[in-house]
């Protein structure tokens, strides 16, 4: 396993217990293994048990005090039920990182209803769904917490497609644009409330993940690069850096920002591909992921 040097001290976040949702594969074992590694507890939660085994018994070689739940953002009874769980093993939450999300390329008049609220349903109202969950144990004096300690700190993963307009993802335009929203709300309310700190990170294209195998697929991302400002794709640790830093001391007086860590590309404009293209690829890459085996890609660290 390649070694990466962090910028952050060994014990930047020491002690504090973090639950990552989606936390089993892609930039969410990313964000799990550098919380860990500097110093954290973490409870992953995913729907997937194989993934959740693999992620966790990765975590844990790595020297690690990890956990895994089974859990599905969008049931209440599943998002409570992990958060308690976590609180259980670990006797505290400190951290909240919303990092469970849903996509696919698809033009808004073939996008079912249906389709369009799923996404919804798991990066919206999931990501509401697992803060008000976690409130009681994040909030100061809450449990766990002694009345002197400050809040918790929730991270919400969002994403910059929103911010202009986006081809061929008005479901996950719209979801995140409600978790912004989300994001920006929760952190007056319950910053002034509750001292919680509440923050999001927008990630650009990022190397190596499920969702640029889904929205950049092999078969057209031959150039994708010549189109990013710094000529290159992201890399989940760049994302998990910048969670590391919401998280720490670094960061304590941040509150109700979305970070954008996508090398300058939300500033360009929009790029076009064919609706028959994307109705073509949409079909083979979900083929190719339903398909594909179990596996927990393994950290950059």
């Amino acid at each position: 396993m390649a070694t990466r040097a962090s910028p952050f001290v060994n014990d930047a976040v020491k002690g504090k217990v973090a639950l990552i949702t989606g936390g089993g594969s892609g930039i969410g074992y990313e964000i799990s293994v550098q919380l860990g590694m500097h110093g954290a507890f973490v409870a992953i939660m995913g729907r997937r048990k194989a993934v959740l085994e693999s992620a966790v018994s990765e975590l844990r070689g790595l020297g690690i005090s990890a956990v895994g739940f089974e859990g599905d953002v969008r049931k209440r009874e599943d998002a409570r039920r992990v958060v308690e769980s976590t609180f259980q093993h670990f006797g505290r939450i400190d951290v909240l990182v919303n990092a469970a999300a849903g996509n696919f390329l698809v033009s808004a008049e073939d996008l079912s209803p249906n389709g369009f609220k799923t996404v919804l349903d798991i990066d919206a109202v999931g990501t509401f769904t697992m803060c008000h969950e976690a409130l009681k144990y994040l909030k100061k004096g809450g449990q766990g917490k002694s009345p002197s300690e400050g809040g918790g700190v929730i991270l919400n993963i969002s994403a910059t497609l929103h911010y202009t307009a986006s081809w061929y993802q008005i479901h996950v335009s719209a979801a995140k644009a409600a978790v912004d929203a989300l994001t920006r709300n929760l952190a007056l309310e319950w910053g002034t409330d509750y001292d919680i700190r509440v923050n999001g990170v927008a990630p650009g294209p990022i190397g190596d993940t499920t969702g640029m195998d889904k929205l950049v697929p092999k078969e057209i991302n031959s150039k994708a690069r010549e189109y990013m400002p710094l000529y290159k794709l992201g890399e989940k640790w760049d994302i998990a850096m910048a969670i590391l830093f919401l998280v720490c001391d670094a960061g304590k007086y941040i509150n109700g920002t979305t970070l954008v860590v996508d090398g300058g590309l939300w500033l360009s404009r929009p790029r076009h591909l064919p609706k028959e293209a994307v109705n073509q690829l949409s079909r083979v890459v979900e083929k190719r992921s339903r398909d594909a085996p179990v596996g927990v890609p393994r950290s950059k660290i």
